[in-house]
């Protein structure tokens, strides 16, 4: 047994920098715990985005999850390539991602695929192509109740769109969609409040639809803030996606959900220009670095502040730089995990403090076949 740090390894030198590390067994009790919060596995449907990673699916899978949430047509294709059932494209496919949204339906006829719409345009664009290609798309209606990003607000204009899917041929209608990421309160009692009262027009909108004659929808709700507050919901599908690798940032905002940092970055001085200045080799190209500071939460520094990054550097200023060399290993945990894990081509997998494997991000680019 290492006396090492749960996130140190035992042989760094071994290990080209900057390198973004990940822990099974921490990924498998953060799956675990996403497990024991929710009242049924059967409205699980975690979002593929924050690792893209094979592996990790196939974890969830062996966990006995079995729906899936992706943003891309590559995290799509991905999950289907290792055997996922159900596959939500969490986006509206436009332009010729229509196109490989049916041929990713083609390719792999014993997944059942999914997308979101909003526009009823963009609703008769895809039912055209479908009924061109035999074959009918999924699709729910995306829900703006408050995020202001995608969707439609659920009134009387949404109404008339659902209704419009319902009664077009080749579309499949499966029900609502929303996402509620606009909702983070750190006091965990007054976003519960608020992510009841966002998702009380939900609720109100799906009375609407069943008044008209139509069956119940089908909902998928939230990310990662409000999953404590979905998966108890009787009949919706929780889609939380950080909570796999969790990060410095939720992890400060939402101390009281019980994830673990499973993501660290490996980084080295590559400089001390000064007597309290360090140097890493931590650019903007392997950090997310779309926050203010602090981008990353050092775990072996201590007292430190971020002064500055560009490219390839991070320049950080510190009391305890004497205690520190040229070449030193420094470890970190990511502020934004999902943005950092899309810029790595492999994560070096650790096991009892020394890195056995590796894995490779196969969803970060556009596409892998299709």
């Amino acid at each position: 047994m290492s006396n090492l740090p749960w996130y140190a390894l035992q042989n760094p030198e071994k290990v080209i920098s900057p390198a973004l590390l990940v822990y099974p067994d921490r990924i498998q009790q953060n799956i675990d715990t996403m497990l024991n919060m929710s009242d049924d596995s059967e409205f699980l449907r975690p979002h593929v985005k924050t690792h893209k990673t094979a592996e990790i699916i196939q974890m969830q899978l062996k966990s006995g999850i079995s729906k899936f949430k992706c943003a891309t047509i590559a995290e799509a294709e991905l999950l289907a390539q290792n055997g996922t059932k159900d596959v939500l494209l969490a986006m509206q496919p436009v332009g010729n991602n229509i196109d490989r949204f049916v041929a990713l339906m083609q390719a792999f006829p014993s997944t059942v695929f999914s997308a979101l719409f909003d526009d009823q345009n963009n609703l008769n664009t895809i039912a055209s192509k479908a009924k061109k290609s035999d074959i009918t798309v999924r699709l729910w209606l995306d829900i703006n109740n408050g995020m202001n990003r995608t969707g439609i607000a659920p009134h009387e204009k949404a109404l008339q769109l659902y209704q419009a899917a319902f009664e077009s041929p080749n579309v499949e209608i499966m029900g609502l969609h929303v996402y509620d990421g606009h909702l983070r309160n750190t006091d965990p009692s007054q976003r519960k409040v608020d992510c009841d009262k966002a998702f009380q027009s939900v609720v109100d909108f799906s009375n609407q639809i069943q008044s008209q004659g139509m069956p119940v929808p089908h909902i998928v709700a939230g990310g990662s803030p409000s999953y404590p507050f979905h998966c108890k919901r009787k009949g919706v599908e929780a889609s939380p996606g950080t909570t796999l690798l969790w990060d410095a940032g939720y992890g400060g905002l939402f101390p009281e959900m019980d994830f673990k940092s499973s993501a660290v970055l490996l980084t080295r001085i590559i400089s001390k220009p000064n007597e309290n200045t360090i140097c890493l080799d931590l650019g903007h190209k392997w950090l997310a670095s779309e926050m203010n500071f602090p981008r990353v939460k050092f775990l072996n520094v201590k007292n430190w502040k971020q002064l500055g990054q560009s490219e390839e550097h991070f320049v950080i200023e510190t009391e305890n730089a004497k205690d520190f060399e040229i070449g030193d290993v420094i470890y970190c945990i990511p502020m934004h995990i999902c943005p950092t894990v899309a810029k790595q081509h492999h994560l070096q997998v650790v096991k009892n403090n020394e890195v056995t494997n590796t894995w490779l991000v196969a969803a970060r680019n556009q596409s892998i076949n299709l």
